[in-house]
């Protein structure tokens, strides 16, 4: 017990119960709900088909080599063909469905292990919750999580693969 006018002692001030009795929960629980409204609005777009849609771009396999020594771009038609898939986003099955199918490419060309090794970087990498330029739906601005492209997207992104000749996604 501490006199009145006397700051409780350390081991008071520490004490769990002295914290909880002290904090006003109702207008904690207020402000925590006004923060996470506040982050809510800002991470997500007010409406999917405003969304800006870049030109889509490749890198190759990002930061993986496209292909061995000898043959230096032995499966890099599997990282661009892997790249058009995560510009154009979409559902998590369809990333899932995108990173198999890189896995199966590079298997293909005759490189089982490192396609295990390609697989486990792009699960990990390819997240679309991180700003990168190799996240799931890069072409679209961020934030773009994981969610079906509405049918505007879908014309847009056929549009834009069309518009361009040069567009790795159009073959």
């Amino acid at each position: 017990m501490t006199r009145k006018g006397q700051l409780p002692g350390r081991a008071v001030l520490m004490s769990p119960f002295y914290l909880a009795s002290a904090i006003n929960r109702p207008a904690l629980i207020t402000r925590w709900k006004f923060y996470l409204l506040a982050v809510c609005m800002t991470c997500t777009p007010s409406c999917s088909s405003s969304m800006e849609l870049k030109s889509f771009t490749t890198d190759g396999c990002s930061a993986f080599p496209d292909g061995t020594r000898q043959q230096q771009d032995l499966w890099q038609h599997c990282c661009t063909a892997h790249d058009c898939a995560y510009w154009k986003g979409g559902t998590r099955q369809q990333r899932k469905a995108a990173d198999k199918a890189l896995k199966v490419c590079v298997a293909n060309v005759g490189q089982p292990e490192i396609a295990n090794l390609m697989l486990a970087g792009v699960k990990v990498g390819g997240t679309p919750y991180l700003p990168t330029s190799f996240r799931w739906g890069y072409g679209w601005s961020y934030p773009r999580f994981y969610g079906p492209l509405t049918g505007d997207e879908l014309k847009r992104t056929a549009r834009m693969v069309e518009r361009d000749a040069q567009n790795a996604c159009a073959d």
